[in-house]
This record gives structure tokens, C-alpha cells and sequence, in this order.
């Protein structure tokens, strides 16, 4: 494990004297001096440019990783006589053909143990025929893909180095504050395979961030910063002052193609999470059931049922023997939040179920006849 490292330079100063009520004939005892070394300026110039942002970076850099990958890709070809009258007339309606062909990409990774296991995301590795992964030392080697899951876009690979590698630790026990050091690690645009990372740094911008559900991708709770995040970023860690991964850098906001400053990674506690499944089963296990099904509220419905807001999900049928029944839900029943979590609608009713597996128990913040309660759910598992 890697350990932060300050040089500390400590002088201790020991004057002897004698007891001035001793004997005058007491023996003066003479002590060699003692030779102190001081410290040249080349040194002290070195020690004063070693900051907190450097101690961390010089720590992270060995556990850093880019990742090549050769996947495969369905590309549909237009025929260029596709829609004409002319030729349809003759040939019949004509379809875009589909070919495969081999693509490459690039992107980054961390080592999260000394055994080889690679943290990433999804989208870096998808449809992957081969992955090789460098190491900042230039050893280069080829990956096994352990698992992925698309909806919190993460997956997890391993390497065989034959030796122990460096690796960096979750900082999962303590969340991000608004405000602290954000140092992003990676390999943009793949400039620099096989070589020290890329660093960039800025702060934790904001937190908590939820989006749209995005190609099957769910991300919710994302960290948000300025720290420059470019196309190759994707799958590094975003790590704070201590060298601990906050988050995995996942994607930005850009116009031009480049990072504006609106970078956002998935949060560490759910990272490790979602890592600990795919390496104990290869998946992650979303075969919920909770026989409940409803739909949006809309300014009607919030109106006849004396809502102030459309803000949550109303219930329209709840299943026989289901875990909603067991747990006591009515149709008509209005979802406010789910795990604590607000409900602003169906589309973040279900991805907040991403968050639960068989067999949880959640708590359901619900209205029923105006009145606020709370309703606990087994979440059940879906048949076949």
C-alpha cells in the first residue's frame, strides 16, 4: 500500500552546564561539538516547492493506468439508391446495410489492489475484442475483463504483472466537500501510453449531480469539477489532497469538443460497491421486482388529488402477492422519495432502483389522501 511520505527534519539542540551548587572543584567535562548539517539551497528550494497537490500526485502516479482497446462496432452503410422512387420501382425498398468493423479506443484506469484488479468505465471497454493496459513504467500487458455494468457505467479488469503493483485506496468512508483539491489522473486524447500520467487540478465543484438516463448509463450523485478532463480521461481517478479516489472520471459537458471545466465522475462509495459485485459474480444483480407500476403526475392529477407540486410518481395498480402489497401500497398512492432520495418522476423512480438489489429493504416516503407516510418494502426478485 502506498504511504504518504514528508520529509521531516528535526534538530534537537542539548546544552550541558553545571549545577552551580556543586563544588567548585567539580571537573568541567568538556563534550565535542556537535556538527549539525545544514541543508543546502538546492534542498531547501526542493522541500519548498513540495505541496500537498505534489505529495498527492507523486503517490497516485504508480497506481494510474491507459488502456488500449480493439472492439467491434455495427456501422450501417446508406444505399445511395435508398428512397428513390425510381429504383424502388424495380428493386423494391431498399435498407442501409450493417457491417462490423474493428475500431480502437483509449482511456484510463487505476489499480485498486496489489493482485492486478483495474477500475474503469464501461464505455471504455464496451464490445471489446482485446485490452492491453500500460503501466506508468512502460510495462505493457494484456487485460482480463472481469464484469461491467452499464448502468452505472464502471467496470472492472485484471492484469497479470507477475509482481505486486501499487494501488490507490477508496476515500468512500468520508464525502467530498464542496470546495477541497480535485487532481484528475489520466491519459488524454491516449498522447501518452506507457508513460506518467496527465494531471490536472481544481476543486470539488459540486456534488450530488443527477442526470437524465443516458444510452442505458445511470448517473446520479456524480461529482462535479473543474479539474480539465479530456476524451481519454475516462475511466481515471479523481483524486483529493490524501491521494484517495473520490470518484472515476466519467464524463464532461463540452461545445468544442474539450473540457470547459464541467467534469463529472461517479462517486467513490458507489464505485467500490459496484466493483465488489463484479468481482464476486462478473454482473450486477437488477432483477428487482416490486409489482408496482405508475406514471407521472401531471397538473391535473395534482389538482384532483390536492398536490401542491408534480413532483413524484402516482401508483396505478399494485400486484397480487407482490412485495408493494406486502408492504401496503394502494393504487393511487403518490411516491414522494425512495431511500431517502426525492421522486421527481418515473424516469428517477427507476433509476433509483438502480441503487437497491433483491432483497433490500427501502423505505418509501408516500402520500395517501393528503397525508404524508411511510411504507417498507422487501424488494422482491423478478421470476425466470
Amino acid at each position: 500500500m502506498m504511504q504518504r511520505s514528508t520529509l521531516l527534519l528535526l534538530v534537537v539542540l542539548i546544552q550541558g552546564a553545571c549545577n552551580p551548587a556543586n563544588s567548585q572543584k567539580a571537573e568541567e567535562v568538556e563534550h565535542p561539538p556537535v556538527s549539525v548539517q545544514q541543508p543546502s539551497d538546492q534542498e531547501e528550494i526542493a522541500a519548498s516547492r513540495q505541496t500537498a497537490i505534489t505529495r498527492a500526485v507523486s503517490a497516485a502516479t504508480p497506481a494510474v493506468v491507459s488502456i488500449n482497446v480493439i472492439a467491434v462496432e455495427q456501422v450501417a452503410v446508406r444505399d445511395p439508391f435508398m428512397n428513390d422512387p425510381f429504383f424502388e420501382q424495380f428493386f423494391g425498398r431498399r435498407r442501409a446495410r450493417m457491417y462490423q468493423r474493428q475500431v480502437k479506443a483509449l482511456g484510463s484506469g487505476f489499480v485498486i489492489s496489489p493482485d492486478g484488479y483495474i477500475a474503469t468505465n464501461n464505455h471504455v471497454v464496451r464490445n471489446a475484442t482485446a485490452i492491453t493496459v500500460s503501466l506508468h513504467t512502460g510495462e505493457t500487458m494484456q487485460a482480463e475483463l472481469v464484469g461491467r455494468d452499464e448502468a452505472t457505467d464502471i467496470a472492472l479488469l485484471k492484469v497479470d504483472a507477475g509482481h505486486p503493483l501499487d494501488y490507490l485506496r477508496f476515500a468512500s468512508s468520508q464525502e467530498p466537500l464542496v470546495g477541497e483539491w480535485a487532481i484528475a489522473l489520466g491519459n488524454p486524447f491516449g498522447l501518452f501510453e506507457a508513460t506518467e500520467p496527465t494531471v490536472t487540478v481544481g476543486v470539488v465543484s459540486a456534488v450530488g449531480r443527477d442526470f437524465e438516463i443516458q444510452e442505458r448509463a445511470v448517473y446520479r450523485d456524480m461529482i462535479q469539477t473543474d479539474a480539465a478532463i479530456n476524451q481519454g480521461n475516462s475511466g481515471g481517478p479523481l483524486v483529493n489532497a490524501d491521494a484517495e479516489v473520490m470518484g472515476l472520471n466519467t464524463f464532461i459537458f463540452t461545445q468544442s469538443g474539450g473540457s470547459i471545466g464541467l467534469g463529472f465522475a461517479v462517486p467513490a462509495r458507489k464505485v467500490e460497491r459496484i466493483i465488489a459485485e463484479l468481482k464476486e459474480n462478473g454482473f450486477v444483480d437488477r432483477s428487482y421486482y416490486t409489482g408496482l407500476t405508475g406514471y407521472d403526475i401531471n397538473e391535473g392529477i395534482a389538482k384532483a388529488l390536492g398536490l401542491e407540486s408534480t413532483a413524484g410518481l402516482i401508483v396505478q395498480d399494485v400486484g397480487d402477492g407482490s412485495p408493494a402489497e406486502t408492504a401496503g401500497f394502494q393504487p393511487y398512492d403518490v411516491i414522494t422519495s425512495l431511500g431517502g432520495e426525492d421522486v421527481e418522476n418515473l424516469s428517477g423512480f427507476q433509476a433509483r432502483l438502480y441503487d437497491f438489489r433483491p432483497g433490500d429493504t427501502v423505505e418509501f416516503g408516500v402520500i395517501r389522501d393528503g397525508k404524508p407516510l411511510t411504507l417498507t418494502m422487501v424488494i422482491g426478485r423478478t421470476e425466470g
